[in-house]
């Protein structure tokens, strides 16, 4: 469980740190990077949120352009981003395009050739960085929360409803909400999962709801109507007849005048934060 530090930077009253390290699900190095509010320590772990990003981002982007650690700090609040797929795989193909393979990870694990060996960020963000970073850092992983943006808002989602043990809070910005119908996910699902739709169903949170999948708090999720993928993309309005039909409390809350940017997260990041916070500390 060694990792290597890249960088570290003090912000808002704590430590934003850049580390990589060789990551067993991946077979590959893996990047992420944490923010801990001072007065962190083995005897005073802080609740913690793992953020993750959306197509082409990698570690760094939610904590460079969210404007979330000012808050975190605020709140005492620890941050864990992640890259956003493996890197280096060598495989042909990987870098062709925005929305598959490079970037584009979908927060699961791969079971079609040749993606299967290296694409496992499923296991990776449910198990092996929340191991890592509550082993060595003083994350309290009985206190972990899960929020997202785009293609992250769906793993927050889906990771959140699959294991809601696991993660106590969740919320999302712009979700790809039912991958299984829209052509970001029609394309991941095929290429990482296969042709049997079926074996899509564990990876759409529209589709976990519907199967009883839900989560004992009320998720957030925050949309854009001015969002240049609304309609063909993300298409809340499942999400929000799938968590009625579930008895699934959901606050769904829509922005005219908003798009799909970083300027949107911004602008109710602390509003996401202050929702984990409340559930994180009870």
């Amino acid at each position: 469980m060694a990792i290597t530090t890249r960088a570290t930077h003090a912000c808002c009253g704590g430590t934003l740190g850049f580390y990589s390290h060789p990551s067993e699900s991946l077979g590959l190095e893996a990047r992420f990077a944490v923010f801990v509010p001072d007065g962190a320590s083995a005897a005073a772990s802080v609740p913690v949120i793992h953020l993750l990003a959306g197509l082409t981002c990698t570690e760094e982007t939610f904590l460079i352009k969210a404007n979330a650690v000012r808050f975190a700090a605020e709140y005492r609040l620890a941050l864990v981003a992640t890259d956003t797929s493996p890197r280096g795989a060598d495989i042909a193909g990987e870098d062709d395009s925005y929305d598959f393979g490079s970037g584009a990870g979908f927060y699961l694990d791969a079971t079609q050739a040749p993606w299967a060996a290296h694409y496992r960020m499923g296991t990776y963000v449910a198990e092996e960085l929340p191991a890592l970073t509550e082993a060595k850092l003083p994350l309290d992983g009985s206190r972990r929360g899960i929020m997202g943006h785009s293609m992250g808002g769906h793993g927050a989602l889906v990771h959140a409803l699959g294991a809601p043990d696991r993660w106590k809070s969740v919320s999302a910005f712009a979700p790809i909400v039912h991958p299984a119908a829209v052509p970001w996910g029609e394309k991941a699902f095929a290429g990482y999962l296969g042709p049997d739709r079926a074996t899509w169903a564990a990876h759409d949170a529209t589709l976990l709801l519907q199967a009883g999948h839900t989560h004992p708090t009320t998720i957030l999720v925050d949309q854009g109507e001015a969002d240049q993928f609304l309609d063909a993309q993300l298409q809340p309005w499942h999400l929000e007849q799938a968590a009625r039909a579930a008895g699934q409390e959901l606050i769904l809350r829509r922005h005219p005048g908003y798009d799909h940017s970083y300027w949107f997260i911004q602008s109710f990041i602390q509003d996401h934060l202050t929702h984990h916070a409340a559930i994180l500390r009870r």
